[in-house]
């Protein structure tokens, strides 16, 4: 073997600053890693000529996906290379935790009462796509998420938005308020021009069907993202 030849990274600590899943998890939030560095997160190391963030995408590939590993018994998980009970156990618990929080969400309906809570509901899913979406999310008296409307994917900057979409589906459901929220790519979330005149034409057509817009967040990438109501952008 060469002697110059670095050793392989076996555990999260070995990895450089910038790449350790912890590290980005404490300064950017869980919803700035993907699925195999929180799993890392969970292995904790890995085995001799496999680091630990490459043992968690081979276990994605292995299963194929998360639910196929969440359908898999504990006898398949050991099989598997580097896996030892301890690991087994650990990702068995992590998902059955997983599902457990799920079921819980279908039964309590998120409430909204700040921009972070747009974030939590849609950032995970929104931050990491790469063309621009724009969604709805319709709220009850209380504040408290009704459903989730997808309207437009593509790219924002150059299409025009029609706004009876973007409202349709409050009329349809009889919802008294909503929130818009759209993703910017580039991951820059500080609103565009057409994001400011998009607030104002979707709010005053609102507005004349009884229904407020209690904001229009945009997400951007790394836990950011805006709202164009803090900043007094296209609202009175």
């Amino acid at each position: 073997m060469n002697n110059d030849t670095p050793p392989y990274a076996t555990t999260i600590r070995d990895l450089p600053a910038g790449e350790r899943p912890r590290e980005r998890l404490r300064h950017y939030g869980p919803q700035s890693l993907n699925n195999a560095d929180l799993m890392a997160i969970l292995l904790r190391t890995g085995m001799q000529g496999e680091n630990v963030i490459a043992m968690a995408h081979r276990l994605i590939s292995t299963f194929k996906g998360l639910e196929g590993l969440g359908k898999a018994s504990f006898t398949e998980l050991i099989e598997e290379k580097g896996i030892s009970e301890a690991k087994a156990c650990q990702l068995m618990a992590a998902l059955e935790l997983g599902r457990r929080a799920v079921s819980l969400a279908r039964e309590d309906k998120p409430l909204i009462s700040h921009p972070r809570d747009i974030y939590s509901l849609l950032g995970a899913e929104m931050s990491g796509l790469d063309q621009e979406h724009i969604k709805v999310v319709l709220l009850n008296t209380r504040n408290e998420v009704m459903s989730v409307h997808e309207i437009y994917k593509g790219n924002v900057h150059t299409a025009i938005i029609r706004v009876a979409e973007v409202i349709r589906p409050a009329i349809r459901e009889n919802a008294p308020a909503m929130v818009a929220v759209h993703n910017h790519p580039t991951g820059d979330p500080e609103p565009s021009a057409q994001d400011v005149s998009m607030t104002v034409d979707v709010r005053q057509a609102a507005e004349l069907l009884d229904i407020e817009l209690v904001d229009h967040v945009i997400i951007g990438k790394g836990g950011r993202f805006s709202s164009l109501k803090e900043h007094n952008l296209g609202f009175h």
